[in-house]
């Protein structure tokens, strides 16, 4: 498995932990930062490995800072992105069983490292179980394509009208 990883400042040496811990189980990461405990925008960690997986050249991602929220917030900005935040086993199993949640979001402020590591071995030997779930993840998928063409379509009249004025 190709698992991106990346973090902020608060969550740096937890990063390390899960990286090593990851690497000692098999899986195959790549460090998208932040290198150091020097203060980063999270936002631009996350959005960055979100749009990696979002492209598929990741299968998941692990994203980390203080609480696990923002990230979660910026990652699920992504078209094609499932962010999921977990602080606990049942909530990482059904992330990726439920929800194909394929971006675990957790805080470093929140989780120690021995719980951070068996939360990612949950969330990473958990699968997506499809059944009743399958309906429903498909429905979030709907639901972003409708955005998504609701914007297009408010961008090309914005520039209709903008060529019209000139």
């Amino acid at each position: 498995m190709k698992l991106a990883i990346g973090c902020d400042e608060a969550a740096y040496d937890l990063k390390q932990t899960l990286t090593a811990f990851m690497q000692e189980r098999g899986v195959e990461v790549t460090d998208f930062g932040t290198y150091d405990n020097k203060p980063v925008l999270y936002p631009d960690i996350a959005y960055q490995v979100a749009r990696e997986v979002a492209a598929g050249k990741f299968e998941r991602a692990v994203l980390l800072c203080g609480t696990g929220i923002g990230v979660a917030i910026t990652a699920n900005k992504v078209p094609g992105v499932r962010a999921a935040q977990c602080h606990d086993t049942y909530s990482a199993e059904r992330a990726r069983k439920s929800n194909n949640a394929q971006i675990l979001t957790m805080g470093a402020y929140i989780v120690g490292p021995a719980l951070a590591k068996t939360i990612l071995a949950t969330w990473l030997d958990s699968e997506f179980q499809g059944g009743n779930s399958t309906q429903k993840v498909q429905r979030i998928c709907d639901y972003e394509e409708a955005i998504a063409k609701e914007t297009r379509e408010a961008n090309e009249r914005r520039e209709a009208n903008e060529r019209k004025a000139l």
